[in-house]
């Protein structure tokens, strides 16, 4: 994760914001931290992401900002922390248990 002083340029795996992520969500939530503190045109965001999926995806970079504004500025970091952004998603897969179809999905009960 790279921030930079700049026009306001995000570029992901050397991909264009737009390019890289199909849904506006994902951009959006890319965007969030920069909008909070009014910076979106200040910087440029250069980030290197992989693995999970593209919501996960842009949650990672929106944390990588959100700390690499921390880094820049420290009185920035309460606001960000009250918005959500400073904090992990630790949400992880639940793996499947032996017996079971999946994770929690047992079989069918059939009482008679």
């Amino acid at each position: 994760m790279f921030l930079r002083k700049g026009s306001g340029r995000i570029l992901i795996n050397d991909r264009p914001l737009d390019e890289f992520f199909g849904r506006e969500t994902a951009r959006m939530i890319v965007r969030q931290p920069l909008e909070l503190v009014q910076a979106t045109d200040k910087f440029d965001v250069i980030a290197t992401v992989s693995g999970g999926g593209t919501t996960g995806q842009a949650g990672a970079i929106r944390l990588g900002i959100a700390r690499a504004l921390v880094e820049y500025d420290e009185s920035l970091k309460t606001d960000l922390r009250k918005a959500g952004f400073m904090t992990r998603d630790a949400r992880e897969v639940e793996r499947k248990k032996v017996g079971l179809h999946k994770a929690r999905r047992a079989t069918q009960f059939s009482k008679r």
